[in-house]
C-alpha cells in the first residue's frame, strides 16, 4: 500500500502544500501537532499499519521528524519492516536492504538543519516571552476551552458519541490536546 504522511504544527494550518495528488495513495495520515517527538497519533497509527512492501511518502523530511535522532530511527524502523520511505522535496528514497551512502549523508545533514531550525524557533520564542514578561504583557498560555467546553468534550469522548478526531475538529484542537483535556481533573461546580 502507498501511504502519504502530512504534518503541520497546529490545527489552524493546512496541509495543502504537502498533499501532492492524494488520489495516488491508499491512505493519508495527517497530524496537526508539533514534530518535536514521535508521540503523534497519526504517525503511531501509520507505523502500526505498515506491512512489508508498503511505501510512505512525505513532502519533506522535517514533516516526519524535527530532530536527527527521531528522523534516523523512524527511517530505520520503516525500512526494518521491509517498507520504503520517500521524501519528495529532498528527492530521497530509502528502501529495505539498500544502503546508499549519499542518501544517508543527505538525510543526516538535512535532519541536522531541521533540528537546528527548531532550536532557533524555540530560542526566539523564549526571548520574546522574556521581553513580554518584563513588560508585564505575558501572562502565560491560556486554555482554549472553558470549563463547560471541557465537560462537553469529556462527555462526548466517554460516551463515544463522537470519534476523537471529530471532537478535535469540533473544538479546534489536535487529537493530542483532546487526550490532554481528558486527563484534566474535574473542577468542583459551586
Amino acid at each position: 500500500m502507498k501511504f502519504l504522511y502530512c504534518r503541520v504544527s497546529s490545527v489552524y494550518q493546512n496541509t495543502d502544500r504537502q498533499t501532492l495528488d492524494e488520489k495516488g495513495f491508499d491512505r493519508v495520515y495527517t497530524d496537526k501537532c508539533s514534530g518535536k517527538d514521535r508521540e503523534r497519533p497519526e504517525l503511531v497509527a501509520m507505523l502500526g499499519n505498515l506491512r512489508p512492501g508498503d511505501e510512505i511518502t512525505c513532502h519533506s523530511l522535517d514533516r516526519l521528524a524535527r530532530n536527527l535522532f527521531d528522523l534516523q530511527s523512524l527511517v530505520k524502523e520503516i525500512t526494518d519492516k521491509d517498507c520504503s520511505v520517500v521524501f519528495v522535496k529532498e528527492n530521497l528514497r530509502f528502501e529495505p536492504g539498500k544502503d546508499n551512502a549519499m542518501s544517508t549523508l543527505m538525510l543526516q545533514i538535512l535532519g541536522s538543519i531541521a533540528e537546528f531550525e527548531r532550536a532557533l524557533i524555540k530560542n526566539r520564542q523564549a526571548e520574546g516571552i522574556a521581553i513580554a514578561k518584563a513588560r508585564g504583557k505575558f501572562k502565560g498560555g491560556k486554555n482554549k476551552l472553558d470549563d463547560d467546553d471541557i465537560t462537553e468534550l469529556k462527555e462526548l469522548v466517554r460516551k463515544k458519541k463522537m470519534h476523537i478526531t471529530e471532537v478535535a475538529e469540533k473544538f479546534g484542537l489536535c487529537r493530542a490536546s483532546v487526550y490532554n483535556y481528558m486527563k484534566k481533573p474535574e473542577k468542583d461546580k459551586k
